[in-house]
């Protein structure tokens, strides 16, 4: 599952032990990805506080499945296919019965998104905002201010570039915690998105 250690949820106690009741899904399973802060429980609600915020705040102006598209690209160009996934299945879970969610139409979405063609599924701002995305992912260095306005141009406003700048970086931390550390799939149910009843707020304050 990891390469270190990890608490399982029978066995967790005190601070960790009530994170994992927060945090876990169907059966009291909690994601892979999550065991691995057990021996920091304040790593583990640090990292609770940032996915909650930047993917699944109320206050975000973003469509949530444009959020995860985005974390499935990025983990794609980090060779992160633990993360790609879980958020693509979330993906397809949020589009629920859009018509984007038919089976060609997913199947199209995916090769776009793991095979170098966003343009083959997507366009005006969301296909900018993924081609941002993938620029800051692989040349973050490159990124100027002429981005920023191109963003803009496709009518895009600052705080949803706000948005996608935080998702992308969020996506860059999510994979070196999974790649860093050996996290599986093996025991993980996928595509499971937090409970709308936990406020993201509260993360951190525990």
């Amino acid at each position: 599952m990891t390469w270190i250690k990890s608490i399982f949820p029978e066995a967790a106690e005190g601070r960790l032990k009530k994170i994992y009741d927060r945090v876990k899904g169907p059966g009291g399973k909690v994601d892979n990805i999550l065991m691995a802060h057990s021996l920091r429980p304040h790593g583990l609600e640090g990292h609770m506080a940032l996915y909650k915020a930047v993917l699944h705040h109320s206050a975000n102006r973003m469509d949530v499945w444009l959020l995860e598209a985005i974390g499935t690209h990025v983990s794609h160009l980090n060779d992160c296919c633990y993360c790609v996934e879980h958020h693509f299945t979330g993906l397809k879970s949020l589009l629920g019965d859009d018509a984007r969610a038919t089976p060609e139409k997913i199947e199209e979405m995916r090769k776009a998104l793991t095979g170098g063609n966003l343009a083959a599924a997507f366009e005006g701002p969301a296909l900018a905002a993924l081609e941002y995305a993938a620029k800051l992912t692989q040349g973050p260095a490159a990124i100027s201010e002429a981005d920023i306005t191109a963003l803009r141009a496709q009518g895009l406003e600052d705080g949803e570039i706000l948005e996608i700048n935080q998702v992308t970086a969020y996506f860059a931390y999510a994979n070196r915690t999974v790649l860093g550390l050996g996290v599986g799939l093996e025991g993980d149910e996928l595509g499971l998105s937090p409970s709308e009843s936990d406020d993201p707020d509260a993360w951190g304050h525990s």
